[in-house]
């Protein structure tokens, strides 16, 4: 199955489930569009009507020289529901058909840069094959997550069966654009201990809050707050690329939230929120009335309990630093990680390559299987096996022993000894919700927040979104869930802001979750928690395969490896409210994928 489906036969629409060639993907790419070009994709399809001549020809406007004109095919080279990559001169974009008409856009997803011709086209929109971000084909506006920025769009017109896209050409160098956004009308001294709309945390809830306010036109005061000593960055990549600098990492700069008056106050922890007064209490004293609150604080780690806990050099792994700090100690030296959760085996495989030794210390037989079952966690195991990993399963920490202060050695509680120059902490997350014990603001027994559709919390004018939160998923007939995902965040973050403004939007998301690991990633769409069967299409000794995750004889989930884009076109089908049934996936025959209405 490649990037686009070919056009069906007229009788009979069947789809084998075959194996995608190798795709070289950069996983580890900065948001900020700054990483190696991509080298070239090739054409969706061969459908041989386009020449190079016609290809090539192009028409720059002598009147206007920031514009480009090239005729990049003849009419008939795409079928509807097809896409191509052209070639424009000054750069690439990407031409879709669809019900007849012809649109021009951008050709790589503006969040790692993805290569959008390989993905899923449906009812006016694209949705991106690696991470499921979602962009309408004739606005370019992203539609859901994850990233921040949207597309260009390009003009297309078709003259003597040529089509012909003008396009700017400096957004076909950049590949992104921002929405419109509006500005504080107000005049505001930065001091004021009052803010329209308050924002505690900086991750990527509170930042798309933050920005979808102002897009959405809103111009009286925004103040962000965050524990933490940088601007908004990427954390996903901190796990995979250790020795990234916050800098590196930067969803936006510094001149972006003042151009559009999003302030933003560093190292500011809330200690406590007064319901009744509408204030804010931070840690320094400090003090801050809102009007509307977020709460977006996302997640702490879990504490290990062990002896020896005033033996340095045992992380985990929130900053930049602490990334910095791991990769520095480990290089040469012997490396442990405590715990098999995504970020630990993240950092695990990101250590090989510069450690001595890299051991994991897990409490179950196999890592991943709550998550994506005993088999893939298995096919995952030997991956980390045969890169030098070595694996201490069914298993806890007793004791860190350290010389003079430094960790030296990891005892455990079957009585091994492992060599220990660095030992990296990854036992799991709770929301970091203690400092709203007193507020009124409800919250179960676990410290999660319950929201409505709306974000909004049990008291008014306070939302709340991202890690810290059960929300109902629709996917799952409205059932209260938490989902701790980068790309949920995001979605959480815009409907919170709607909402603020009186414009209600439901959480009509799907899940999308990815992790990367020796240059391989998984993609994972839906809500599997609790599954009871997988159905496993490909070979997991290869680690090119899919699995569908049933309960009940539904599928509820998906996760893939080297079988781009079949997670988004799940993704698709979930998104439409369709039921995907155990026996649909069983035979291989994936005909219920195909999407007729783009044809």
């Amino acid at each position: 199955m490649g990037g686009c489906l070919s056009k069906p036969k007229p009788v009979e629409v069947k789809v084998e489930l075959n194996l995608l060639d190798k795709e070289k993907e950069v996983d580890l790419m900065s948001p900020n569009g700054k990483a190696s070009p991509f080298s070239e994709c090739r054409l969706n399809g061969s459908l041989g009507h386009c020449s190079d001549e016609d290809t090539m020809t192009l028409r720059p406007h002598r009147k206007h020289r920031d514009y480009i004109e090239a005729s990049v095919c003849h009419v008939k080279d795409l079928e509807n529901g097809q896409m191509r990559e052209v070639d424009l001169g000054a750069g690439r974009a990407l031409l879709i058909k669809e019900h007849g008409e012809f649109f021009a856009m951008g050709h790589k997803c503006p969040h790692y840069g993805a290569p959008l011709v390989k993905g899923v086209l449906s009812k006016g929109h694209l949705r991106c094959p690696w991470h499921g971000a979602c962009f309408n084909i004739t606005t370019g506006d992203i539609e859901d997550f994850p990233g921040l920025d949207s597309l260009p769009t390009f003009e297309v017109r078709v003259e003597k069966e040529k089509v012909i896209i003008r396009a700017n050409k400096q957004a076909l160098q950049t590949q992104r654009r921002s929405k419109a956004m509006s500005k504080c009308s107000a005049v505001i001294n930065s001091s004021t201990g009052f803010s329209h709309v308050l924002i505690i945390g900086s991750g990527p809830a509170g930042l798309v809050c933050a920005e979808t306010l102002r897009q959405e036109g809103f111009t009286d005061r925004i103040v962000m707050c965050t524990m933490d000593k940088h601007l908004p960055y990427d954390r996903p990549k901190l796990s995979k690329c250790l020795e990234s600098t916050a800098e590196q990492l930067q969803l936006r700069s510094s001149d972006f939230f003042q151009t559009y008056d999003i302030e933003i106050l560093l190292e500011k922890e809330a200690v406590s929120v007064d319901v009744k007064t509408r204030t804010v209490t931070f840690r320094d004293g400090f003090k801050i009335e809102y009007r509307k609150l977020f709460i977006a604080t996302g997640s702490r780690p879990k504490p290990l309990s062990y002896k020896g806990k005033d033996v340095g050099n045992v992380f985990h792994l929130r900053t930049p630093e602490d990334a910095n700090s791991i990769a520095t100690l480990a290089s040469s030296k012997n490396a442990v990680i405590v715990g098999t959760s995504f970020i630990g085996m993240e950092v695990a495989a990101a250590l090989t390559d510069k450690a001595h030794s890299v051991s994991v210390i897990g409490i179950e037989a196999v890592p991943f299987r709550k998550a994506l079952g005993e088999k893939v966690g298995k096919a995952l195991m030997k991956l980390f096996e045969s890169n030098r990993v070595k694996f201490y399963m069914l298993n806890e920490v007793w004791e860190m022993r350290g010389h003079n202060g430094q960790l030296k050695e990891v005892v455990l509680k079957s009585g091994k000894v492992l060599r220990a120059d660095v030992c990296v902490i990854g036992i799991g997350s709770s929301p970091a919700t203690a400092f709203l014990k007193q507020s009124g603001v409800h919250m179960d027994s676990k410290g999660f927040i319950p929201v409505n559709k709306t974000m909004q919390t049990n008291i008014d004018g306070v939302f709340a979104g991202g890690d810290v939160v059960t929300f109902p998923l629709a996917l799952r007939s409205n059932k209260k869930v938490n989902i701790p995902h980068w790309q949920m965040a995001h979605v959480h973050g815009r409907v919170a802001a709607l909402s603020m403004m009186g414009k209600a939007s439901d959480i009509k998301t799907v899940p999308y979750f990815w992790t990367a690991m020796f240059g391989k990633s998984i993609r994972y769409a839906g809500y599997g928690d609790g599954f009871d069967d997988v159905v496993i299409q490909g070979d997991l000794d290869e680690l090119k395969f899919v699995a569908f995750y049933t309960k009940s004889e539904e599928v509820v989930a998906v996760a893939s490896m080297n079988y781009d884009p079949i997670v988004s076109r799940v993704a698709e089908v979930f998104g439409s409210g369709k039921t995907i049934r155990k026996r649909d996936v069983e035979t291989g025959d994936m005909s219920w994928l195909i999407d007729k209405s783009s044809q």
